[in-house]
């Protein structure tokens, strides 16, 4: 039995499950969220409580971070009461997608302290943090990768991208760019083809038997759309955080990201109109009240 025990700072909607399938494992799991609700949930099927970033560290000798940006990843891991002033922890590992000038500063701050600090960005949603389907991403030194890896396939399917601090992050972003713009070239086409009269649930059997298909025809559009729910589960918010980054990066870089600033833009309105907490294939009804018309089942 793994006689280790972990951290987790951030156990919302990502870091709920994914602290779960380490308590179903056996394992001993220190917990710390601002929200309560979210604490007690976990204590009461075996996690202990600890009040700060700090005493997790203090408890832990891995720390797990699933938290929304790279503002507060940073005050959690080295502000006041923050990871790098606990005692005990020696491996950090950071599933937050908070872009690779961000995994860098961590890097090096920990790397002062003697602390291995794991780029670990994940993508598969709830589902995938709930059935340890994630695809895991990796940058760090091999030899803190060969120590992690092992407990990373707890979660999911495990990639290592290298050694430097960041590579990780920067697939994130690609990953999530990607995902974005199918939804929102997906929702013009769709919403074009409802206001010409054809039925929604046929074009999306058409795109999917073709050359369009992608992850919004296939998953979004059904599950979210269609039935006009909505609650795909990924936040406008954190989307539009994610493009925005990689545009960043990319233009950084010395990349043109024509495309992506669009998408960007597009997340942008949706953000500004629905709210931050809506969800992303709220993009879709962004088009929607442009054009007129609803695509629904």
């Amino acid at each position: 039995m793994d006689s280790m025990v972990y951290g987790f700072v951030g156990v919302g909607r990502m870091g709920a499950p994914m602290t779960r399938r380490l308590l179903s494992a056996g394992r001993q799991v220190v917990v710390h969220d601002l929200a309560a609700d979210a604490v007690e949930a976990l204590v009461a099927g075996g996690a202990r409580k600890a009040e700060t970033p700090q005493a997790v560290a203090d408890q832990a000798d891995v720390v797990f971070l699933s938290l929304p940006n790279p503002e507060i990843v940073q005050a959690v891991a080295l502000g006041p009461e923050g990871l790098a002033g606990g005692k005990r922890a020696r491996h950090i590992v950071d599933f937050s997608t908070i872009g690779p000038r961000a995994a860098k500063i961590l890097a090096a701050a920990f790397q002062q302290r003697q602390v291995a600090y794991i780029d670990a960005p994940v993508s598969g949603g709830v589902k995938g943090a709930t059935e340890g389907m994630l695809a895991v991403m990796v940058s760090c030194p091999n030899a803190a990768y060969a120590f992690i890896e092992p407990i990373l396939k707890r979660f999911g399917k495990v990639f290592h991208l290298g050694e430097g601090a960041g590579q990780a992050q920067t697939m994130k972003l690609a990953n999530n760019l990607l995902a974005a713009a199918a939804l929102a070239v997906s929702a013009e086409a769709v919403v074009m083809g409802v206001k010409a009269g054809i039925d929604p649930k046929v074009m999306l059997d058409v795109i999917n038997s073709g050359s369009g298909r992608n992850s919004a025809t296939q998953d979004k559009f059904p599950r979210a759309v269609l039935p006009g729910t909505f609650d795909f589960g990924f936040a406008t918010g954190l989307s539009y955080k994610d493009v925005r980054l990689c545009v960043d990066e990319s233009e950084s870089l010395g990349v043109p990201m024509v495309v992506g600033a669009a998408v960007r833009e597009m997340l942008a309105v949706t953000n500004a109109i629905y709210g931050a907490d809506s969800d992303f294939t709220s993009i879709v009804r962004v088009v929607e009240s442009w054009a007129g018309v609803e695509v629904r089942g």
